[in-house]
């Protein structure tokens, strides 16, 4: 717990906690910090849930456009649904940000099709593939050919956009024992070349399909490399990381840096080691929209953390 005020709250967040370590996820409900692990501090009112007056840009995920098991037997209907959805919102985000596994086998057809209802959004959007994007025959050519153009390596890169520096990396290519995720070398000295020279106040947003950190190693849900990567982060003052791969929203923060796993377009994960092992999840069919969804980002500038909204396809 940080020091200072110690007026402690009943559910033991402090009132400097609660004050200055504020971050907005989940849906209509607002997060503090206590030993810099989120904590619900309740639905957040009108006020809080109006218009974003800032910055906004959208994550989707793990839409796996070809699945159809019992899980889901419509992938391609829940991404439809959630690219509807967007236009919706009471501010168009500036654009998309895809964390991977665009497609489930990476066929031709299943990144037309993903590529087709995307494309509704009427946005631009920046991808990094996940592991099921590149299963083609030619170690993930046909992934580069249409979404990695002008980029280094096997498909990461940046960007800025409103003062915000952006960073596509891809762990996805040689993957470590039990599915660990892995940059590589190459693609960490590229990763601190791109922030030399950036200002400590310069507010990063990085984004890859497996967490950058450890969720749960037994399953592969982390980056082996991962601590290297975010060695380079920490003389920023914010810095968020956004992934997916897993399939649900887990949120933490470690000093100047805020973690959130992005929820699928396609099916549910079990939480970790809650099941013999990760993969599709079946739950009851009017369910399933409650565990599906986007995240909203708004981009408040003066504020340290981004306001993360998490929205399922149905409440």
């Amino acid at each position: 717990m940080m020091g200072g005020d110690k007026d402690e709250r009943p559910d033991g967040m402090d009132r400097r906690g609660a004050l200055t370590c504020m971050v907005w996820a989940g849906t209509g409900v607002l997060w503090g910090l206590s030993g810099g692990v989120p904590r619900s501090l309740g639905i957040v009112g009108e006020a809080m849930a109006a218009e974003p007056s800032g910055f906004t840009f959208l994550q989707l995920s793990d839409s796996h456009v070809g699945f159809d098991k019992p899980a889901n037997p419509n992938a391609l209907g829940t991404l439809q649904e959630a690219v509807t959805r967007i236009g919706t919102l009471q501010k168009k985000p500036e654009f998309l940000i895809h964390t991977g596994d665009i497609s489930h086998l990476s066929k031709p057809k299943e990144f037309d099709d993903a590529d087709q209802v995307i494309g509704g959004a009427g946005l631009p959007v920046h991808y990094v593939p996940g592991e099921h994007d590149l299963l083609d025959d030619e170690m993930g050519k046909a992934y580069l050919d249409r979404y990695g153009r002008g980029s280094k390596g096997a498909g990461w890169y940046s960007f800025d956009s409103d003062g915000v520096h952006f960073i596509g990396l891809v762990n996805v290519v040689n993957l470590k024992a039990g599915g660990l995720g892995n940059l590589g070398d190459e693609q960490l000295e590229w990763l601190e070349d791109d922030l030399r020279g950036k200002s400590a106040s310069t507010p990063i947003v990085v984004f890859a399909h497996i967490p950058l950190w450890l969720v749960y190693q037994d399953w592969g849900w982390g980056t082996e490399d991962g601590a290297k990567a975010l060695s380079y982060l920490k003389r920023f003052g914010s810095v968020t990381v956004l992934n997916g791969h897993i399939h649900q929203i887990i949120q933490k923060v470690e000093g100047n840096v805020v973690f959130h796993t992005a929820m699928s377009t396609a099916f549910p994960q079990p939480a970790p080691g809650t099941a013999p092992s990760a993969g599709p999840m079946k739950v009851p069919d009017d369910q399933l929209r409650k565990v599906l969804g986007t995240t909203s980002i708004e981009v408040r500038h003066g504020s340290k953390h981004l306001a993360l909204t998490d929205s399922p396809l149905a409440s």
